[in-house]
């Protein structure tokens, strides 16, 4: 494996999700939320939040994806859909990170037709110089170079998503 440089340390990782946290607390006050995790990077970022959020918390999963190794395919495919009905609920789509934003274009309209109340996107990383696709992000975690990162739930063909910080690779 590659050398792997730390980019966003672990206790920089805890206070930027307790300040998310906080937003999304202040955005819902009172209201139940659906958390919409995306299969696989947004895992350890969704649990982290949701133990922070006050509020109750739902859980539902999806599964897409578009990249094969380092590279985006510019093809987004449905492996797995949403198991209940989330017709009327407050949901926010969970990302470990958006890159060219085409996942999440296409969530929105697939959330879109499953009737939901509203739809607001919370990102651990953002990295904005890749968007192919303008997307307005509610909660961003960090704004980042474009590096290939690893760790909390990012991965390399599916390894190092259980390192506690944000890595990038050289």
């Amino acid at each position: 494996m590659e050398n792997i440089n730390v980019l966003i340390n672990k206790s920089r990782l805890e206070k930027r999700i307790d300040e998310m946290a906080r937003e999304i607390e202040k955005d819902y006050e009172g209201k139940e939320i659906v958390f919409l995790g995306i299969l696989k990077g947004s895992v350890p970022f969704m649990w982290e939040l949701a133990k922070r959020v006050k509020n109750n918390v739902i859980f539902e999963f999806i599964e897409v994806s578009s990249y094969k190794g380092t590279e985006s395919t510019g093809t987004v495919t449905l492996h797995k859909d949403i198991k209940n009905s989330i017709e009327g609920k407050d949901v926010i789509i969970i990302e470990d990170i958006v890159d060219t934003g085409r996942t999440i274009d296409f969530l929105l309209t697939h959330l879109k037709e499953k009737g939901v109340s509203s739809i607001k996107i919370a990102t651990l990383l953002s990295k904005p110089s890749r968007r192919v696709v303008e997307l307005n992000i509610d909660y961003i975690g960090f704004k980042i170079e474009d590096k290939f990162v690893v760790g909390f739930g990012l991965d390399y063909d599916q390894n190092l998503r259980n390192l506690p910080y944000i890595g990038y690779m050289e």
